[in-house]
């Protein structure tokens, strides 16, 4: 089934918890509507993950991709391979001084995003930027409420609020089915260097940011900015205090940033949300195991465990899930129990989906962009998950330099009623 279509679907249940699990995917309502509407967009920073987003974008018939903007030529150069009538920029400014572009892509590193975005909402452009989406906890804000002051569309690279598997998960942990939630263990293991290939020397930090201080923070900001987001996401709540620590151990070529990172999010009722990422072992890969008294979700893979489960299945619960995918995929691949409830390596569980995750929700995440460009609409909450997800990989960054405690700040809540916060007055 077309995703488009998919999420359309999803979108006639939203009177009840997914609505109020998921409401961005409102964005998806004036598909028909906006049929006969296009975007002209510009691209900053179509570097690899930049013509990953392009990969998709190119192919929107909504969205015509006008600019580019890059400082390294080749960069410039492969992206008129996928679009050869854009315009090409070393500037970026001289894009955005282009009235006829809509909105921009930002793609660039860490450490510009915050200037470039704030340059594009002066200029009257809807942004979409790449998580983490600023350098500091006081740009984050700052970017945030000139958002707020423009008006203009904000959308940033957390694509998990548009993947199926996550929706669906989400909608089954909020209403309860793997019980009470205590905690969340989330990790992302790598085994790599992180390096890139420089055709000569001047070039290393400019094509290796992600490993110098001055551009990057590391392990933080460009993997667990993902998935701390799911964490609060299924816990529903802020934590008030961060604790971490990082090291380079095994990758000592002269980065700066960590290779490994261990952090601890502590909520005020005692749950807790743990974060890890080493780089030099890939065995365990990467997941959010959301761990509830009733049963386990691990929506990276897209799976369900339950702790206490006899011979068959519960009845009611099958019923629905056969009944959700019968309805969404048209046929469903329920396989049944086949585990040993109190050895947890016989308990294989069960696709929450029916079947394997084939995509991550990046291309529903970039096509929600363009129709929100279209309509000049924000989606709910889409802004204020990106937000906080930035500010938590940040802090934790931050308590693994400082080797201490740290409760996160009053100064850098914003109104946002699912984790209950309110900005300072």
């Amino acid at each position: 089934m077309d995703r488009r279509h998919f999420l359309k679907n999803l979108g006639l249940m939203g009177t009840g918890v997914l609505a109020a699990t998921s409401p961005w995917l409102s964005t998806f309502a004036s598909v028909d509507d906006s049929a006969h509407e296009r975007c002209r967009l510009g691209m900053i920073g179509p570097g690899s993950r930049g013509r990953f987003l392009l990969s998709f974008l190119s192919q929107n018939p909504k969205c015509e991709i006008v600019a580019f903007a890059d400082i390294y030529q080749p960069s410039l150069d492969e992206a008129l391979k996928m679009v050869p009538t854009a315009k090409t920029y070393k500037d970026y400014r001289k894009l955005l001084e282009d009235k006829s572009i809509d909105g921009v892509v930002i793609a660039t590193p860490l450490n510009t995003h915050y200037q470039i975005a704030m340059d594009a909402f002066d200029a009257g452009k809807h942004v979409y930027c790449e998580k983490a989406i600023a350098y500091t906890m006081e740009q984050t804000l700052a970017l945030y409420r000139r958002h707020q002051e423009t008006g203009k569309v904000f959308f940033t690279g957390q694509q998990r609020l548009f993947d199926p598997r996550y929706i669906k998960v989400m909608e089954l942990v909020h209403q309860g089915l793997f019980g009470e939630v205590a905690a969340v263990h989330a990790y992302w293991n790598r085994n790599g260097d992180w390096r890139r290939e420089v055709p000569s020397p001047e070039l290393e930090r400019l094509i290796n940011w992600r490993l110098y201080s001055e551009s990057s923070k590391g392990l933080m900001t460009e993997l667990a900015c993902h998935q701390l987001q799911v964490g609060t996401w299924a816990l529903g709540m802020l934590p008030s205090r961060v604790m971490g620590t990082g090291a380079i151990t095994f990758w000592k070529d002269g980065r700066e940033v960590y290779d490994n990172v261990h952090c601890i999010y502590e909520f005020e009722n005692g749950k807790q949300m743990t974060y890890a990422s080493v780089i030099s072992n890939k065995f365990y890969g990467l997941e959010e195991q959301i761990l509830g008294n009733k049963g386990t979700v691990e929506p990276e893979r897209g799976k369900f465990y339950f702790e206490d489960y006899g011979p068959a299945p519960a009845p009611a619960f099958v019923q629905m899930l056969m009944e959700w995918e019968d309805k969404i995929w048209g046929a469903n691949t329920f396989a049944g129990s086949s585990w040993d409830p109190e050895v947890a390596r016989n308990n294989p569980g069960e696709y929450i989906l029916g079947k394997a995750p084939d995509a991550d929700g990046t291309s529903l995440l970039t096509e929600a962009f363009v129709e929100a460009v279209c309509t000049e609409k924000q989606p709910p909450r889409i802004a204020e998950e990106g937000y906080y997800a930035t500010q938590l990989c940040l802090i934790g960054h931050e308590a693994i330099v400082q080797g201490s405690a740290l409760p996160f700040p009053e100064s850098m809540k914003i109104d946002y009623e699912p984790y209950g916060t309110q900005s300072p007055r």
